[in-house]
């Protein structure tokens, strides 16, 4: 009876904490990573490091200064020489640390052993980024931050910059059009592109460019922001008239850009530019930002007259995509599908999107056309994307680089409103006007009349 109560008595306490830590490992985990799996993953990094480099086959033998220095001062084993490791940094979602490369390493050493430096700490993951020569930084991620996403408070915001989702190594992706002009963006049905969408339509919404939306199905993804639109076409034949007209704004600041070229000889040299970002700002135009949602509808065709029409929006696609950059006209080509038998000029129009982000798709060819030319491994991880992860997508660019992304969950009333906040903001570009679409107004809710009381005489 007394071993009974000794064993409730400590035993009680023990179960509860310890259901208490499995439940805030479900569902707080980033409380539980500060409070318990920090500390204990630490702990294998302050005392075995060196054993564990030596496993990971990332030691190198020591110089022979370093040999002869210890043999004349300790009669101890001259051992391999790991990598010099910096301070630990502590954060909300896992561990920094920054090591300096032994003689005769490289970064792809590291990266090579990220999977068995991962299960010799005990983390969710560990990535590999370079600072400088001879330096890179070890991000260990302490646990799977894709299944709830929380963006960071501090991310890299600025003019035609929106962090937009939340990479696997807890830095935010950020969607920056000076750096990566157009993009093709691709999703399967309840995939998450329109989250996406959404995302970077009310991150631009506050900034001073002008948005134009193409959007085939009738206009049901796009019209909620119609307050911050500039233009809108909501089927092919609107698509017809409105890509014209940009294709013309475009030709116009190019002629704005090269009068400005043609000034006198003792003009300083910064003075002349071939884009309009190299414009005085009281004569810089306004940056476009063209939204192409279900780019397979322009594709698509049933009669001769069809085909000539596609043929011709292709072409003003493939022109704004090869030239608009430096006239500050940029592209977000999105669909469900995209693949050569689209038709002509389909692989072409691909091949000028420099950034490419892939959601759930239902086909491999997809994913294929999409990062197929920047990285096999990446058509895989966009071909394992589970349907109960919405939002789950792989991006990358032409550079070769990719990673998994996860867009955070903005309701769509939140978004419109954003965009009703920001309608002051629509530039005036006079061509663009008649396709200015109808913003609703909004009714005004009649307050109930106040009852007022009666005296009891009544």
């Amino acid at each position: 009876m007394t071993d009974l109560t000794t064993f409730l008595e400590v035993g009680g306490p023990l179960a509860a904490l310890g259901g208490g830590a499995a439940y805030t490992r479900a569902k707080y985990p980033a409380v539980y990573w500060s409070a318990v799996g920090g500390p204990i993953s630490t702990a294998p990094l302050l005392s075995s490091y060196g054993s564990i480099m030596g496993a990971c086959g990332l030691t190198v033998a020591p110089s022979r200064p370093r040999v002869v220095a210890v043999k004349a001062t300790t009669r101890r084993e001259v051992r391999p020489v790991p990598p010099r490791r910096g301070l630990i940094r502590p954060t909300s979602t896992g561990l920094r640390v920054r090591l300096r490369l032994a003689p005769g390493q490289e970064p792809a050493d590291v990266a090579a052993s990220a999977e068995r430096l991962r299960h010799a700490w005990g983390v969710h993951a560990v990535y590999v980024t370079t600072i400088k020569p001879g330096v890179v930084e070890l991000r260990l991620v302490g646990y799977d931050i894709l299944r709830r996403v929380r963006m960071p408070r501090k991310a890299d915001s600025g003019f035609l910059k929106v962090p937009v989702a939340l990479r696997e190594d807890a830095t935010p992706f950020v969607r920056d059009y000076r750096t990566v002009p157009h993009q093709l963006t691709l999703g399967a049905t309840l995939s998450g592109k329109s989250m996406y969408l959404r995302h970077l339509i009310a991150g631009l919404a506050p900034q001073p460019v002008a948005v134009v939306g193409i959007d085939c199905k009738r206009g049901v993804e796009l019209a909620p922001f119609a307050a911050r639109l500039s233009a809108l076409a909501t089927d092919p034949d609107e698509a017809a008239e409105l890509l014209p007209i940009l294709v013309k704004e475009m030709e116009a600041r190019y002629d704005l850009i090269k009068a400005r070229q043609g000034i006198a000889p003792d003009t300083p040299d910064e003075e002349i530019t071939s884009d309009i970002w190299g414009l005085p700002e009281a004569e810089r135009p306004v940056p476009v930002v063209l939204f192409v949602d279900e780019v397979a509808e322009l594709f698509l065709t049933a009669t001769r007259k069809d085909e000539d029409r596609r043929d011709e929006m292709v072409t003003q696609l493939i022109r704004l995509a090869q030239l608009g950059r430096a006239a500050g006209i940029y592209l977000e080509v999105c669909g469900q599908r995209f693949g050569a038998e689209l038709g002509k000029g389909a692989t072409m129009l691909r091949a000028q999107l420099t950034g490419r982000v892939c959601h759930r798709v239902n086909d491999e060819a997809s994913a294929k056309m999409a990062l197929g030319d920047i990285a096999p491994e990446a058509v895989d991880a966009a071909c394992a994307i589970a349907p109960e992860l919405p939002g789950l997508a792989v991006a990358g660019d032409t550079s070769g680089g990719w990673s998994r992304i996860r867009t955070p969950y903005l309701s769509l009333g939140d978004a419109a409103e954003i965009c009703r906040e920001s309608a002051h903001l629509v530039p005036d570009l006079p061509a663009l006007k008649p396709f200015r679409p109808d913003v609703p107004v909004r009714p005004v809710e009649t307050p109930a009349p106040a009852v007022l009381p009666h005296p009891a005489t009544d």
